[in-house]
């Protein structure tokens, strides 16, 4: 197997099962739930902590912005033993009944042919599943947290300044419930590389919802994050 070459933790320390984040304040707030958490990567802002959930080791990784650099990170991961990699995420909306705050749990994810996934998949548009017991986990988690739930497919979109209201209203026609940036590539590399993938959303903004297109602040949504990142690590210390 490759070696990794930007998370440079060695074998042992990262966990079976991983929370998978783009923004490093989210991954400072889901490690400050782990008992014994410690820094296991630094290098490239990639930051990886692990620690135990309800006794079971689990550690949470920085992905960063996009495809690109999350293909990287889950690769890695997986080559460091990752099994079982959940993303806990933003998304924005687009129907009008997921509002800000609101969590989304993908049942899929659409994305554009060619980019990232199309250089592993030449040719052939794989599809974009999560793990299926792995999302209902999710779903059940997130409703016990108390977050208001949305269930539906959303769409990984590589471009964020390309998200007009033209973009918005087209995606909403075709029945995707929320757009991001990383889950298409997260359930696609989990099909090639045989590891179990996720995806919890917590809604920043809706495209389509005249006034609330701004997108909130980590700290604006803090809490509800920290019911989303709770619900995730209760269903990934559950997935077996």
């Amino acid at each position: 197997m490759a070696q990794p070459q930007h998370i440079k933790a060695r074998p042992g320390e990262v966990a079976r099962r991983v929370v998978v984040v783009g923004d490093p304040a989210r991954a400072e707030l889901v490690a400050g739930m782990l008992e014994g958490a410690r820094l296991v990567n630094k290098n490239r802002g990639l930051y990886v902590y692990t620690g135990r959930y309800r006794g079971v080791d689990v550690s949470v990784a920085v992905h960063g912005i996009g495809a690109g650099s999350a293909a990287i990170v889950f690769e890695e991961l997986r080559m460091l033993g990752a099994e079982v990699m959940v993303r806990l995420g933003t998304c924005g909306g687009l129907v009008r009944e997921v509002d800000v705050g609101h969590a989304v749990v993908a049942t899929g994810a659409g994305y554009n042919p060619g980019g990232t996934i199309g250089q592993y998949f030449p040719g052939v548009n794989p599809p974009a599943a999560p793990d299926a017991r792995l999302t209902i986990l999710l779903e059940e988690e997130a409703r016990r947290a108390g977050l208001e739930v949305h269930v539906g497919p959303v769409f990984s979109n590589d471009a964020f300044y390309a998200e007009s209201p033209e973009f918005a209203e087209r995606m909403s026609r075709l029945g995707f419930i929320a757009v991001e940036m990383e889950a298409a590539t997260l359930f696609t590399l989990a099909q090639l590389r045989r590891f179990r993938a996720g995806a919890l959303l917590v809604a920043s903004d809706n495209l389509v919802l005249p006034g609330k297109e701004r997108l909130l602040s980590h700290e604006e949504l803090a809490g509800y994050m920290e019911k989303a990142a709770r619900a995730v690590l209760e269903a990934i210390v559950k997935a077996q």
